[in-house]
């Protein structure tokens, strides 16, 4: 069975997930350096200030502006990618 489908060649790429107060579901961010994004949003949680902040992720979402103050956590996610 899972001979026809051939050789696939998967790798992985990194999703940054941020969720709000009141959101029903995540945002997924792609970044050329998610890891980078993801630990300045939990800087950005942490902070007692309430900042306004503008990102240019990669993919479907071209800009994005979030409030701080509206950001319940983040997080990082590894998704397979077809090469």
């Amino acid at each position: 069975m899972s001979g026809q489908f051939g050789q696939m060649n998967f790798k992985t790429k990194m999703a940054v997930l941020v969720f709000g107060k009141s959101w029903i579901q995540p945002l997924v961010l792609y970044f050329e350096d998610p890891e980078k994004v993801y630990s300045e949003i939990q800087e950005l949680i942490k902070s007692s200030s309430n900042k306004l902040v503008e990102y240019k992720p990669l993919g479907p979402i071209k800009k994005i502006t979030l409030q701080s103050s509206q950001i319940a956590a983040v997080a990082l996610q590894e998704e397979p990618q077809l090469q």
